[in-house]
Order: C-alpha cells, then sequence, then structure tokens
C-alpha cells in the first residue's frame, strides 16, 4: 500500500533539492571560468530529480479513468 505521507515527504525533498541544484547551477554558469564538467554532472542529476519527482506525482495523483 502506497504512504500518503512518506510520498509527500519525499517529494517536497527531491523538490527542494532541484531547486537547490538549479541555483548551484546558475551560479556555476555565471563564473566565467566554471566547471563545465560540473554543470553537466548537476544538470543530470537535475534530470533525474525531476524524473523522480514526476513518477511521486503520477502515484499521489489518482488515476481518474478507471
Amino acid at each position: 500500500m502506497i504512504d500518503v505521507a512518506e510520498l509527500e515527504a519525499d517529494l517536497a525533498r527531491l523538490k527542494q533539492e532541484h531547486r537547490d541544484l538549479d541555483m548551484a547551477i546558475d551560479a556555476l554558469e555565471q563564473i566565467i571560468t566554471g566547471d563545465q564538467l560540473q554543470v553537466q554532472r548537476l544538470k543530470k542529476r537535475k534530470l533525474a530529480l525531476k524524473d523522480q519527482i514526476i513518477r511521486i506525482e503520477d502515484q499521489l495523483t489518482p488515476d481518474i479513468s478507471a
């Protein structure tokens, strides 16, 4: 059975980490000598977080077509 409270807590944590990564990426991109490899790694992590966020949101949203 799906624990809604746990999923919502995970979702909030993932969204916060996603926002934090967004800010870190922006900060690194502003630095002329920014580490492009690090920026790429952060962007990859950010995309993975977005996928996790979508999966959890799908679990929390009831299937209307059923």
